[in-house]
């Protein structure tokens, strides 16, 4: 007893903070690569993480690989799972993680999920996480997504180690910032910071011990929170939006859910918009507080373009009553009162949302 004691001890003196110490029974901790990497992701951007680990077996940086993914949602397969079986990686469904004593650190892209601490512990060098925002802005579950809405120019990447129960707030292992090109959708943007995150992780992976010891606490200035979208964030406020802010709602947002407004009483969604007032724009024009927003395509019963818009419904419309209510014949705020009515139909499956 005494002398697994003894072993114990070693072992826990000779353990790198935040990760478990070696025991009896498990394979020893390595000192370099190639690692066997646990993976949790469920999305396009941490697909592209997976890819890149994939990738480095070949380049003897990863050694073995396995996946932990969510449940699907709405019977949707999720693109990491998808992309595992295509590599015929072993899948876990969370909460269930498989070995764990197989494996040296974890790794966190997208995952939703907060991380007990005794999950990290089990890991020799604990859990990795990839982040897409400069942080302390941004954290939580939507970076990309309030990267676009609220108008950034500058934005990153951060490769951080995970700490239990909070999201975002470890210790920054690695970070880049990324110059977002101008009127740049969160749709456009998620793969160009997923493929600038899957290098910097892989460049950590190369020398982890020496990435780790370098490490550093995130700045108490400039946090910033990005929450979930709701259905209300989709909804226009007219009297309260300037175009450019609407403009920057549909590219943060577009991709999954249409903007929403009212047109005589009835939900009408958004698709299109012209970033421009143009000569001969086939479209119609709307004001919001400030500014012209032009739409080229919406849903009113169906979809349609807003020329056929205009010619079967505002132009009849118009033509049958008098110029003293003509304003009635405008695009009204879509109440968030509405829109908690109809978010019981919201089904889209945030693949933004990190």
């Amino acid at each position: 007893c005494r002398l697994n004691q003894a072993r114990f001890v070693r072992a826990w003196r000779g353990g790198w903070g935040g990760g478990r110490a070696t025991v009896s029974g498990e394979a020893p901790r390595r000192e370099k690569p190639p690692w066997r990497v646990l993976f949790f992701g469920t999305d396009h951007f941490s697909a592209e993480i997976l890819r890149a680990l994939q990738a480095a077996r070949d380049n003897k940086i990863v050694d073995h690989l396995e996946v932990v993914t969510l449940p699907p949602s709405h019977s949707k397969v999720l693109p990491v799972k998808k992309y595992a079986e295509q590599l015929q990686l072993p899948i876990h469904i969370w909460p269930d993680v498989g070995a764990w004593e197989n494996f040296d650190v974890g790794v966190v892209a997208s995952f939703g999920r907060l991380l007990s601490e005794d999950l990290i512990q089990k890991f020799p060098y604990g859990m990795l996480n990839v982040h897409p925002s400069y942080l302390p802005r941004w954290r939580g579950p939507a970076p990309i997504i309030h990267t676009v809405l609220h108008g950034d120019t500058v934005t990153g990447v951060t490769v951080m180690q995970i700490r239990p129960k909070r999201f975002d707030v470890g210790p920054i292992i690695k970070q880049e910032e990324f110059a977002v090109p101008p009127r740049c959708s969160a749709r456009e943007l998620e793969p160009l910071l997923s493929k600038e995150g899957a290098n910097m992780l892989i460049a950590v992976l190369q020398n982890l011990p020496e990435s780790l010891s370098k490490k550093k606490e995130q700045p108490k200035e400039g946090v910033t929170h990005a929450p979930k979208i709701t259905i209300a964030m989709s909804c226009v406020q007219w009297e309260e939006q300037t175009a450019e802010q609407i403009l920057r709602i549909h590219r943060a947002l577009g991709a999954m859910m249409p903007l929403k407004t009212l047109w005589m009483g009835s939900s009408v969604k958004l698709l299109d918009f012209e970033e421009e007032m143009i000569p001969n724009f086939t479209g119609t024009y709307e004001k919001p507080l400030e500014g012209w927003v032009g739409v080229k395509t919406i849903i009113h019963k169906k979809k349609l373009t807003a020329t056929d818009f205009y010619n079967g419904y505002l132009h009849s419309w118009s033509q049958n009553n008098s110029l003293t209510v003509l304003k009635n014949c405008r695009f009204q705020t879509f109440k968030v009162t509405t829109a908690k009515k109809e978010a019981k139909n919201f089904k889209a499956l945030s693949a933004l949302q990190i």
